[in-house]
C-alpha cells in the first residue's frame, strides 16, 4: 500500500514563477476600458433580472453598450496603429 501524500508543496513551490509577465500585466492594462465597460453593462443586464425594465434601465443598458463598443472600437483601433507602425520607410 501506498501512503497518501499531499501536492501542496509541489504545487505552491512554483508559484513565484506563475505570476504573469510584463507583456501580459501591459496586455490588461490596454484592454481595461474593455473590462470595465463590459462590467458596467452586465452590471446593468443584472438589475434588471428579476423585475421588469423601466425607461431608465434600458438607458443605462444602451448607454453601458454604448460605452462597451466605444471602447472596443478604440482598443481596435490602436491595435491596427500600433501594427502600422512597425512598417519598412
Amino acid at each position: 500500500m501506498e501512503p497518501i501524500v499531499t501536492v501542496q508543496d509541489a504545487v505552491t513551490a512554483f508559484a513565484p514563477w506563475r505570476e504573469p509577465t510584463a507583456a501580459e500585466l501591459d496586455a490588461i492594462e490596454r484592454e481595461m476600458p474593455v473590462i470595465l465597460a463590459d462590467v458596467d453593462l452586465l452590471d446593468a443586464q443584472i438589475t434588471t433580472i428579476d423585475r421588469p425594465v423601466t425607461e431608465m434601465d434600458a438607458r443605462r443598458i444602451r448607454r453601458a453598450c454604448n460605452r462597451l463598443l466605444t471602447a472596443r472600437r478604440e482598443l481596435s483601433n490602436r491595435s491596427a496603429v500600433a501594427g502600422l507602425s512597425g512598417g519598412a520607410a
